[in-house]
């Protein structure tokens, strides 16, 4: 990676991240909603992607955290960061009838039908992982630009669905890692942003105990993919690590892929998931992580 042009470098952590997203969602849906006892009994250690799982995937299919994603970024790339249309991305996304939607996700959507209304109130049940999950294309869009304005539009396309301080803090977090990877940061630094998260909210705190089975809480969800991220030094060990411990596996997959994609870069995903992974969709993933990049303020400045 270090001997691309700078410009190449960040395609290449771009791609990278868009495949790590998909190929984290794919791997992990095999193995959702089983805990580590369950998923080593039967695969022994998961490390293909397979399919199946209780969705009953067709192999290399992807869920709603990459398909959110893909929705997101057609909304970005034809009216920019705009609530309105995000929320009608998210809507039609809803109308073709997903393989799987989040209960959250699905409560604002259909209020956003009711009412019109972009933005659901605070409530406290809302800390789930379904609007952190799907950030990956507002950290490529607004690359290069003030935090303060990479915040607003975090907020933005989360609070369709998720109204939450957690909430809030996690998908800010998540995009400002992304974004600093892509850049070249080492993983010290991504540390550094991780404890500045913990500081202002202890609960993110990952090194009490091993989290195990994570549900949709984003706290969990995040513990998990900071303990698999940090405890790893490549792509693969900790995609491995983090869908295997079961429990939400395809969003924990997904959330640490996007950022060990930009890390590691392209090159470092295994071919083997590359190959399996669905065609269309791998191919709408590198398509928008360059077309969302070159987007981007930071583009304009390369």
């Amino acid at each position: 990676m270090s001997a691309l042009p700078p410009t190449e470098a960040v395609e290449a952590r771009a791609i990278g991240a868009y495949l790590g997203l998909a190929v984290g969602d794919a791997l992990g849906a095999t193995v959702e909603f089983m805990t580590p006892r369950e998923i080593q009994a039967t695969h022994g250690v998961h490390r293909e992607i397979l399919g199946g799982g209780w969705l009953r995937l067709r192999k290399g299919r992807v869920t709603d955290d990459t398909e959110m994603s893909l929705a997101l970024g057609r909304a970005l790339l034809e009216q920019g960061i705009e609530a309105k249309a995000i929320a009608e991305a998210f809507s039609d996304w809803m109308r073709s009838r997903p393989v799987d939607i989040g209960h959250t996700v699905r409560r604002g959507l259909s209020r956003y039908r009711r009412t019109g209304e972009t933005e659901m109130p605070p409530n406290e049940y809302d800390a789930g992982n379904g609007a952190c999950m799907r950030t990956l294309p507002i950290a490529l869009y607004t690359l290069g630009v003030a935090e303060s304005e990479v915040e607003a539009a975090c907020f933005l396309q989360a609070r369709i669905t998720h109204h939450h301080p957690l909430s809030d803090a996690a998908t800010l977090t998540v995009t400002r890692l992304v974004q600093e990877a892509l850049l070249g940061a080492d993983v010290l630094a991504l540390l550094a942003r991780v404890e500045a998260l913990i500081a202002r909210h202890p609960e993110f705190a990952f090194r009490r105990r091993r989290v195990e089975n994570p549900g949709g809480y984003v706290v969990e969800t995040l513990r998990a993919v900071f303990q698999a991220l940090f405890d790893t030094d490549d792509f693969e060990s900790a995609l491995v690590e983090v869908v295997n411990r079961g429990g939400d596996a395809d969003t924990t997959g997904a959330i640490l892929g996007m950022i060990a994609g930009a890390l590691y870069g392209h090159e470092a995903i295994p071919a083997r998931w590359l190959a399996a992974l669905d065609a269309d969709t791998a191919r709408a993933c590198r398509e928008q992580a360059l077309a969302l990049l070159r987007r981007a303020p930071w583009a304009g400045a390369a």
